[in-house]
């Protein structure tokens, strides 16, 4: 009996892949759907060991899914709902085209809308996993947050992602979570710590937003991570609220009231700016009290733990609950010239207060004239009028702080001063580092003195000098006449040219076998030698080009090889017919 042939390609990396070609038309979905789909699910494109296999024979580079993803996809409901939209926006540009308005604004207002929560669920089981992937969702939302309202964004969503934003910095506040900032030129950098997940993000600077390219920046894309992004920071809020015995969505406390500012605005919008100040704690639960601190660690050491660790567990805890606590009692008046959320988000987080100027941003608790005032931020090289009982630092100065988790020396930080390097924080104490910076080092051991190098410079003089004093002292009379003397016998030796050899001898003698070998080789190398011509070989560059060429005969590849070595045959054909026919015509 003939077995059955089996077809090419459908087992093995043939059948693991699908070009996205494929995928489409195995899902019905135009390509603007399909990659929408794919980043909600995430699914992304794959790289195969053997591309030829994987493309069923076909030559070039295409985009590949796994075969499995895109059945996975088969059974989502979103891929309905696709396609009822893709309905909807065929009936909107018929209205359109036909000119009848009152259709197209009741498709529009008839518009379906998807739901995602099933999808947030599906890719984070636990709060956990959604806390280890937020670092990106956070950093982008903050970025969105920025954007005015453009053709690819929508006002409402930009909108959305900083009500969201400003809920999460309110979450981080009231759990006191924040452990290491840094500035540069890209924006601010957080990093918090929350169950037992270290969360680092980015916030932008506050700039004019500047237009971008289509061809740079696909807004499109960007504005469908962060439909999902949005989604899934709700969910993160909404946790982290109730876990902190938090209202949500957020409110304020009814012991908070403010008549004369009430007047001005309606109730929703005032709750609203008041609550993106950060400068009033939320309303909690009713029953609730304060967050409870977390208690002390149990130390249970066995065999296999080593104690020195968990010693150093216990000190970055006790450090962890001090840096809690690092502003608390102190107040902080913010200078227009500053930027507020930041700084404000930065000590609130540790425990202080802080206002700024009532009419530069609704929020401010107390007047800049307020003596209780320990510290004011100011980024200007000299004000007119100064306090007395506070201190006048740069911004610097409260990131720097919080790194080093300790009020820092303010004499560097003064209003008008020349700031010391800002350090990043972000640094693996584990791994070597090949250089570490003074301050570093000086943070790490306080018994660190490092030199200056106008100061570094006069100690080493200052030290050769005292070595060259004490040497004088111990050298005697005896060992000067001698030294006379030997200058001598080398001056007449110089003069005489008769008497070198005696004196080359006598030298010779007094001298030690090390100088003695130094003294030869410093006569061979002035020594004078008579030259010799350099004949080069007539045929050595011809041999040279010859070996080359054979080097890249040996680099054309196994399957060219037979071809190369047809068109060689070729042409020592041709060139012996030339040869033939020059001889005959002679």
């Amino acid at each position: 009996m003939v077995s059955k042939k089996k077809k090419k390609y459908s087992s093995g990396e043939g059948a693991q892949f699908m070009t996205r070609k494929a995928a489409l038309k195995k899902l019905q979905l135009t390509l603007k759907d399909f990659r929408r789909i794919c980043i909600l699910k995430g699914i992304y494109p794959r790289e195969p060991r053997n591309r030829k296999r994987a493309q069923k024979g076909a030559g070039g580079i295409k985009t590949l899914y796994h075969t499995k993803d895109i059945k996975f996809l088969l059974h989502e409901p979103i891929i309905w709902k696709l396609r009822e939209l893709k309905v909807y926006q065929q009936k909107i540009r018929r209205a359109r085209a036909m000119k009848e308005y009152g259709k197209m604004r009741k498709y529009f207002r008839d518009y379906p809308d998807i739901n995602i929560d099933h999808i947030v669920k599906e890719r984070y089981p636990t709060f956990v996993d959604a806390l280890r992937d937020l670092d990106d969702c956070l950093t982008l939302c903050f970025l969105f947050s920025t954007f005015p309202s453009l053709k690819r964004v929508p006002r409402d969503q930009s909108m959305l992602c900083r009500r969201l934003t400003v809920e999460f910095m309110h979450a981080v506040i009231t759990a006191k979570a924040l452990r290491k900032v840094f500035v540069s030129v890209k924006g601010f950098y957080y990093q918090v710590e929350l169950e037992g997940q270290t969360i680092t993000w980015i916030v932008p600077h506050h700039f004019s937003f500047q237009p971008q390219n289509k061809n740079d920046v696909d807004f499109k894309i960007m504005s469908t991570f962060v439909e999902f992004y949005t989604m899934m920071l709700g969910f993160v809020n909404f946790k982290l609220f109730h876990t902190l015995n938090l209202v949500y969505p957020p409110k304020l406390p009814a012991s908070f009231s403010a008549e004369k500012d009430k007047d001005l605005i309606d109730e929703h919008t005032y709750v609203a700016e008041r609550i993106a100040a950060m400068n009033l704690s939320l309303a909690r639960v009713e029953g609730a009290n304060e967050a409870e601190e977390l208690p002390e660690i149990d130390v249970f050491p066995t065999e296999d733990e080593d104690p020195k660790k968990l010693e150093e567990a216990k000190l970055e805890a006790e450090k962890v609950k001090k840096l809690k606590t690092l502003f608390k009692g102190l107040k902080f008046f913010i200078n227009r010239e500053v930027p507020r959320e930041p700084m404000v988000f930065i000590i609130r987080c540790f425990g202080g207060e802080c206002s700024w100027d009532k009419d530069h941003f609704v929020g401010a608790t107390f007047d800049e004239s307020d003596e209780t005032i320990a510290y004011q931020i100011v980024d200007r090289p000299s004000m007119e009028k100064q306090y007395l009982s506070r201190y006048y630092v740069q911004p610097q100065w409260v990131f720097d702080s919080v790194n080093a988790r300790t009020l820092l020396p303010i004499n560097k930080y003064l209003m008008g001063a020349v700031l010391p390097p800002h350090l990043s924080p972000f640094v693996d104490k584990i791994k070597d580092q090949v250089y570490i910076p003074p301050e570093v080092a000086q943070m790490n051991n306080p018994d660190f003195k490092p030199l200056d190098d106008d100061q570094s410079g006069t100690d080493i003089e200052e030290a050769s000098d005292e070595d060259k004093e004490e040497e004088s002292e111990e050298d005697s009379e005896g060992d000067a006449d001698e030294a006379l003397a030997k200058q001598y016998r080398d001056e007449v030796a110089e003069d005489s040219p008769s008497g070198e050899d005696n004196d080359d001898e006598d030298d010779n003698d007094d001298m030690d076998p090390q100088k003695k070998k130094l003294a030869k080789e410093k006569k061979k190398s002035m020594a004078v030698t008579t030259g010799v011509t350099y004949k080069e070989h007539p045929y050595q560059k011809e041999i040279e080009d010859k070996q080359a060429f054979r080097l890249r005969e040996k680099l054309v590849r196994k399957k060219h090889k037979k071809l190369y070595k047809s068109m060689k045959a070729g042409q020592g054909r041709k060139e012996s017919r030339k040869k033939e026919a020059k001889d005959a015509s002679i």
